[in-house]
């Protein structure tokens, strides 16, 4: 959400912000609007101000013995004009409501101008990529014999879905708790289990409703299925005051994530790259205005650390205007190289939000000492990883001729000492 007020202070430049993000000005009708509601509000209180004095001049007038008719006949002129007002002013604030709702965030000044993800800017690559003695198959094909099954999760449950057995299973069990023990015993997050049902207030407040609703699956008691643990780790502040000296607060979750992926027809229709349902571990910060820059620089380096140690080859890049997602000021995604697929793919994105969110959670911290002022705190959130996506990077890395898949050395503790997966071991 934005802030009104500064918005009627700059309308200029809240329309030049949009134009990056390719919008269309909206800033003159914003201001319009606002002028007429508080127009209305100005007149509704000088009425209900005039009201009192008139009635208590009726009091006195009857108290004397004299005729109030006059003054009686101006209360129910007031009272009539405030009704009116009354009536004017709730849809008015509606229709604002609705278009700030719709408005994503402002850029930082130095996310990167461009129209579509073919402008996004690398910043850096990390490793290179593995040249295999042989010709890499994708992770689908080298799955099928190793447990990954397709059909008959598309037979209980339609497409994009997918079954994991046996070593498969393990590996990305492996992968989701290896990264939840980093973040948690190394990076300082608080581990949290939160609720993969959310009431809608909880989406708006991190932007993905009303804008991205056609992409939320929803149940039939107005509940609605998690996107991401975003959702429920940033609300963790919704609607409160938190000391500053508390902050920063950093959250991690290991969940699954539910998403219709209704823009996504056609695309990566085959193996595990874009599912209806998958695991991620979500990170999510809170903290002031002057410290947000710097976390997500930390952020980033978090997610970077995984990727370091499953030995990935990866590139982090950062997000074009046209590119960037509704709620976020600036992102970075990480994107590991695929063998396979001869690419690098998104594993991770982190992104900084300002206050965008935490006005549309009323999320406040207040200032040590102080009594009564508060501003809003900034957010920030990053995945640390996507489980199903790191597990396609293992297996298209560490890929051999025969099609056995070597684990990772991190992952070999968790996987009970195994070293290889085989095929047809499943």
């Amino acid at each position: 959400m934005h802030d009104l007020r500064g918005l009627r202070e700059q309308p200029a430049a809240f329309d030049r912000a949009l134009a990056r993000r390719g919008l269309a000005p909206v800033a003159e009708r914003l201001v319009a609007l606002d002028a007429e509601r508080r127009r209305l509000q100005t007149q509704q209180q000088e009425a209900q101000a005039e009201r009192n004095s008139v009635s208590r001049d009726i009091g006195r007038i009857k108290a004397q013995g004299g005729d109030a008719g006059a003054a009686m006949a101006r209360v129910q002129v007031l009272k009539e004009q405030m009704a009116r007002i009354d009536a004017e002013l709730p849809p008015l604030a509606l229709e604002i409501d609705s278009l700030l709702a719709g408005l994503p965030n402002i850029p930082a000044d130095d996310a990167p101008d461009g129209v579509d993800e073919n402008e996004n800017v690398e910043v850096r690559r990390v490793g290179a990529p593995a040249n295999l003695a042989f010709d890499p198959r994708e992770h689908d094909v080298l799955g099928a014999a190793l447990g990954m099954d397709f059909a008959r999760a598309a037979r209980m449950s339609g497409a994009r879905f997918v079954i994991l057995k046996a070593g498969l299973a393990r590996l990305a069990r492996a992968l989701g708790q290896f990264m939840l023990d980093v973040h948690v015993s190394e990076h300082g997050y608080v581990e949290v289990a939160s609720p993969y049902l959310v009431r809608e207030q909880a989406l708006f407040g991190v932007g993905q409703l009303p804008k991205f609703a056609d992409d939320l699956f929803r149940t039939n008691d107005d509940h609605w299925l998690i996107p991401t643990s975003e959702v429920t780790l940033t609300n963790m502040v919704a609607g409160e005051i938190v000391d500053e000296e508390d902050l920063p607060l950093r959250f991690a979750a290991l969940t699954p994530c539910f998403r219709l992926e209704a823009g996504a027809a056609g695309k990566d229709t085959r193996g595990m790259i874009r599912q209806h349902q998958f695991d991620k571990v979500e990170l999510v910060s809170v903290t002031t205005p002057e410290s947000s820059d710097a976390e997500q620089e930390r952020l980033v380096g978090c997610a970077e650390t995984i990727l370091s140690r499953l030995g990935l080859s990866y590139r982090v890049v950062s997000l074009c205007t046209g590119d960037l997602g509704f709620s976020a000021r600036r992102t970075y995604d990480l994107e590991v190289w695929l063998p396979g697929q001869g690419r690098y793919r998104e594993i991770s994105s982190c992104s900084t939000c300002g206050d965008f969110q935490a006005r549309r959670m009323d999320a406040r911290c207040r200032p040590r000492g102080a009594k009564a002022s508060t501003r809003f705190v900034h957010t920030l959130n990053g995945s640390g990883v996507a489980v199903g996506r790191a597990l396609v990077a293992v297996l298209e890395t560490y890929q051999q001729a025969d099609g056995s898949i070597l684990i990772p050395d991190v992952l070999q503790g968790r996987m009970g000492g195994l070293e290889r997966l085989v095929p047809d071991a499943a």
